[in-house]
């Protein structure tokens, strides 16, 4: 009888490379070391261990004295837990067209958080009060949803970044209209790395009231935070996550990857390798004869449009998606683990396949 092999191989190829998510990249070897060193021992399940209670530190380092940390396993799940704490049953939220909560996320703000998304088109993923007055109406109209809050993603699903100044004048704006602002930072160390600022300079600092704190594209295994900047904002936080099904038992692995990021400046340079390595693929690309190039690069994604059958072609070499099919766009976007060789290689194979 054959015996049969139980124990852990490798099953991937090292030298293969993509460009379709910053989620394709492992995790920073830095990570990995916190989480075995978290490791070991008994830790207090859900929350009440130390790494856990550390990282409330180290999050108010970087967000101000009130702020408090509440890990979640996903980016969707810190959304979802993060609006429907921030609203009412009957509550709205406003958003670009373009939003993750409203494109990516399967319908779980509407159907899990059971709030009704009012979308904005923009031109480049960027609200403004403008663009926020379109749907910031009707508080007393028991027939329409009642729009609570303003939901702006840092950098943006187009790869534009806001300034500080934007954030605070729709901040200023949402308040004044008694509406709260929650920012959805997946990639919010890249918006940091690439206006040169703390991160605390377009959140706490111009009025945003609650974020989500991506961890996973910069560099964590799992795991991201809904981050209470302001505790009046919320209500039943932690009731919201165990509800909501994002409350983890062993909450330690979690937490010490953000203390692994944040402690030092291990978000910072990783996110500042990503930007790098988009804006040399940016200027290879544009090198290109026939390639269009959409969006500022602002961040660590680059979008393009090239005729389709380049694309199919080129895709069978590196691993991107369309963006919009119809019309021929692409994203490629850069992680904290893209080489410059993975970028030359990328342009060069582009450059093949359009001479064809």
């Amino acid at each position: 009888m054959t015996e049969r092999r139980t124990d852990a191989q490798r099953r991937h190829d090292l030298a293969v490379r993509g460009f379709a998510s910053d989620n394709y990249a492992g995790a920073h070897p830095e990570v990995l070391a916190a989480i075995a060193l978290a490791n070991g021992g008994h830790q207090v399940a859900y929350g009440e261990d130390q790494y856990t209670e550390h990282l409330q530190r180290v999050i108010r380092s970087h967000f101000g004295q009130t702020a408090e940390a509440f890990p979640v396993f996903n980016g969707t799940g810190a959304n979802v837990v993060a609006l429907q704490a921030m609203t009412d049953r009957w509550g709205a939220v406003i958003c670009a067209e373009s939003a993750h909560i409203h494109v990516d996320e399967c319908g779980a703000p509407e159907r899990v958080g059971g709030l009704k998304l009012l979308t904005v088109p923009t031109e480049d993923g960027k609200l403004t009060p403008e663009l926020i007055d379109r749907q910031a109406y009707g508080w007393d109209d028991e027939h329409r949803a009642t729009p609570q809050v303003v939901s702006i993603t840092q950098n943006t699903e187009l790869g534009t970044v806001y300034t500080p100044d934007e954030v605070r004048a729709i901040c200023e704006h949402a308040h004044e209209r008694g509406m709260l602002v929650h920012l959805d930072g997946a990639r919010i160390a890249n918006a940091a790395a690439s206006l040169d600022v703390p991160m605390r300079a377009f959140t706490n600092a111009v009025g945003v009231d609650v974020l989500s704190f991506g961890g996973t594209k910069n560099g964590a295994l799992f795991g991201e935070a809904v981050v209470v900047v302001n505790p009046d904002a919320v209500r039943a936080m932690k009731h919201v996550r165990k509800m909501s099904m994002q409350l983890a038992s062993k909450m330690r692995f979690i937490s010490v990857q953000f203390e692994a990021l944040l402690a030092r400046d291990l978000w910072l340079r990783n996110a500042r390798h990503a930007n790098s390595m988009a804006r040399r693929l940016a200027a290879g690309v544009r090198e290109v004869d026939g390639v269009e190039i959409l969006y500022p690069v602002q961040a660590n994604a680059v979008f393009a449009r090239l005729p389709h059958d380049v694309t199919e072609r080129l895709q069978k070499r590196y691993r991107f998606y369309f963006w919009d099919e119809a019309a021929g766009d692409v994203r490629w976007m850069c992680s904290f683990d893209t080489t410059e060789e993975d970028v030359d290689g990328l342009v060069a194979a582009l450059r093949e396949e359009m001479g064809r």
